[in-house]
């Protein structure tokens, strides 16, 4: 009377490996699908005048550029980090 319950076990085990296998070959086709984005970098030194970084700001996100840094390490030059 024991076969019944193994057999259900094996069954079970049999499909999990089948639907396993499956998600593994489909997420390895979309990852294979997409490409790595690549970024371009620019790096900009700003006066410290709040109107005149507003400007720089305006500019750059104007033209695609998205700031990723503000770096005041020099107080009396900051600069700004975008991507695109």
């Amino acid at each position: 009377m024991s076969t019944p319950p193994f057999r259900f076990l094996t069954v079970a085990v049999c499909l999990l490996a089948i639907i396993l296998s499956a998600v593994a070959i489909w997420r390895e086709s979309v990852v294979q699908g997409q490409e790595a984005k690549r970024y371009v970098y620019k790096v900009v030194d700003v006066s410290t005048d709040v109107n005149a970084m507003q400007t720089t700001l305006n500019e750059y996100g104007t033209a695609g550029w998205e700031l990723v840094v503000l770096s005041m390490g020099n107080v009396t030059s900051p600069r700004m980090v975008f991507k695109k």
